[in-house]
């Protein structure tokens, strides 16, 4: 009986459980409740830090495009690889300052715009997944966690 009930439960409930769910933890996010930074230095500091990201990634870049020589080979791959360990830096930083952004569009939004603020919240909860997707690579990658959970 158990296996028939749940079947016969509407789908719409459940969606609107997880909702529900979702929206009374949705202003600690990826932050957590226990942050106790100033979120706008927080942006103002990631938003420094990807540019200079960007910058050596894009110096990498350029030092593996112009090493040239007889020996240049194992320099080029160097530069190259450190190009991609900056990338790598880049798109963290670009998650995280994406979920903080979010974050505060949802609270401008509130009850006055109720449909944006939704619209926000759905893309919110991909860049969320987005950001635990890159901190799961890149302890794959190293085979430690880079980030707290």
């Amino acid at each position: 009986m158990g296996q028939a009930a749940d079947i016969q439960k509407p789908f719409l409930t459940d969606v609107k459980n997880l909702r529900e769910r979702a929206r009374k933890n949705l202003d600690d996010g990826a932050l957590g409740s226990n942050y106790v930074g100033d979120v706008k230095k927080t942006i103002e500091i990631l938003q420094s830090v990807l540019a200079t990201e960007i910058v050596c990634s894009l110096r990498y870049t350029q030092h593996a495009i112009a090493a040239h020589g007889i020996s240049s080979e194992g320099v080029r791959a160097e530069f190259a690889e450190h190009a991609k360990d900056e990338w790598a830096h880049v798109e963290q930083v670009a998650e995280r300052i994406a979920v903080d952004h979010y974050r505060e569009l949802i609270r401008y939004f509130g009850n006055d715009d109720p449909g944006t603020r939704t619209m926000i919240e759905g893309i919110l909860v991909v860049e969320e997944e987005h950001a635990d997707d890159m901190h799961d690579l890149l302890v794959a990658h190293e085979g430690k966690p880079m980030l707290k959970k």
